[in-house]
């Protein structure tokens, strides 16, 4: 190791997190500087570091048939903090890895405290820390999409401009003021073990819901411009105004879901856990930025949650990204300084998931530099390298960009069947991950 070696990690999301945890049990010195308590954003309530502002979905875990199922098994081969939390933390949520949002921040909270050659400092930073080629000073920047206004213009100054784009999250009401008699459980084609509540719909309600919903009333945003809104995170109101059937065949889908007499309903509202005890639940797919009365009256349309008590109204905020093709490299340093390194959503990756392989991956390129042991490369036969590939090949169009299975490197065989490509790619990244972590 490099003398004096050290690294600053500024952001404790899960991108920070990741990353501190990752070179601190590696031996490496590390601070991580969080601002929260002493400066919150509007998107998070908790002082625990890893908060969760939006779904506690961490999305689907199936490796083989879905591509941020497999990169959750290529983090946890790479020792991924995020991914043991939430492993440890779940609550049943069919093939998706849903956790209890408390138990879960709580976990990497109690991990970060706990690990040795890592300092926790909370204070809001105002400007870029300085690198040092003499004692070898690392930085790496993890404020995520919500960056405090003071250091999102030094970020803008360096980088020579920003992006941006609005974000939306779902509401969550109470398990006990859902009308049961209304509603039915269980799992998309009979997978997990009844995990959901599904509240359906008839034709007649559907369409009255629809209707009312293009009528109600939304926040006001006044920087808020049309086409900035992120898809993967559209809110309800904005997709029904793209027609009357656009959530009957998207978030309300019924497909693969039939109530008790077998019968398949028009429509359903999938309700999932939000905590292990099962006393709250999140209305999946329903972020929002109708004003909060407007989100009772209209939400509530729907017959099992015609008495809802809402625990949590869901809310609209803006999110920031770099032009990260322009400025960083593949391995998510700055190219006009390479002991300056980006993680997280502020570079381009969009999901929970992504963001803390970003940090995972960003401290791995350190650590293998400070340690001087052989480079990691992580190539686009995995969804690790692929997400490295996305943030650092020049483009026109850059967006944010969630793991899938198009982003990988083709298979050298064509292989026709959805089902055995997917699963050849999986096996395929898997093995490079392995020879990765072997070497």
């Amino acid at each position: 190791m490099k003398n004096q070696a050290e690294v600053i990690v500024v952001g404790g999301g899960l991108a920070g997190s990741e990353a501190a945890y990752y070179l601190a049990s590696h031996g490496i010195k590390t601070t991580l500087v969080e601002m929260k308590p002493k400066k919150f954003t509007p998107a998070h309530e908790s002082e625990h570091y890893g908060e969760l502002v939006c779904s506690n979905s961490l999305k689907s875990n199936d490796v083989y048939a879905n591509a941020c199922g497999l990169l959750k098994e290529e983090m946890r081969m790479l020792g991924s903090l995020v991914i043991e939390a939430a492993d440890k933390t779940r609550v049943p949520a069919g093939a998706a890895l849903a956790v209890d949002r408390d138990k879960f921040s709580g976990y990497i909270t109690e991990k970060l405290k706990n690990c040795p050659n890592l300092t926790l400092e909370r204070e809001e930073v105002k400007t870029i820390p300085e690198t040092q080629n003499e004692g070898g000073r690392y930085v790496i920047i993890a404020t995520g999409p919500l960056t405090s206004e003071r250091l999102s213009e030094e970020i803008l100054k360096l980088t020579g401009g920003g992006l941006h784009f609005y974000d939306a999250s779902a509401p969550i009401v109470s398990a006990e003021s859902v009308d049961m008699s209304c509603a039915f459980t269980g799992d998309r084609y009979g997978k997990g073990t009844g995990d959901y509540i599904n509240c359906p719909m008839t034709k007649e309600e559907y369409y009255a819901f629809v209707d009312e919903l293009l009528k109600a009333e939304r926040v006001e945003l006044h920087e808020f411009e049309r086409g900035e809104i992120f898809e993967g995170c559209m809110p309800v109101e904005v997709m029904a105004s793209r027609g009357r059937d656009t959530l009957r065949f998207g978030t309300l889908k019924p497909v693969g879901l039939f109530d008790e007499d077998g019968k398949r309903p028009y429509a359903v509202l999938q309700l999932r856990k939000e905590n292990e005890s099962g006393t709250t639940y999140n209305l999946v797919g329903f972020q929002t930025n109708l004003k909060f009365p407007e989100q009772k009256r209209v939400f509530s349309m729907i017959p099992a949650l015609k008495n809802a008590e809402y625990l949590r109204y869901g809310v609209m905020h803006r999110n920031t990204y770099i032009q990260s093709p322009d400025v960083l490299n593949r391995d998510f340093s700055f190219k006009n300084n390479r002991k300056l390194f980006f993680a997280g959503q502020i570079t381009g990756v969009e999901g929970y998931v992504e963001s803390a392989a970003s940090g995972l991956l960003g401290a791995i390129h350190i650590a293998d530099e400070i340690l001087n042991r052989p480079a990691h490369v992580f190539t686009g036969d995995t969804v690790c390298g692929a997400l490295e590939t996305h943030i650092s090949t020049p483009t026109k169009d850059f967006q944010p960009m969630n793991a899938n299975f198009g982003i990988l490197a083709p298979m050298l065989v064509r292989i026709r069947d959805k089902k055995e490509r997917y699963r050849a790619l999986a096996e395929r990244a898997l093995a490079a991950i392995k020879e990765q972590v072997e070497r």
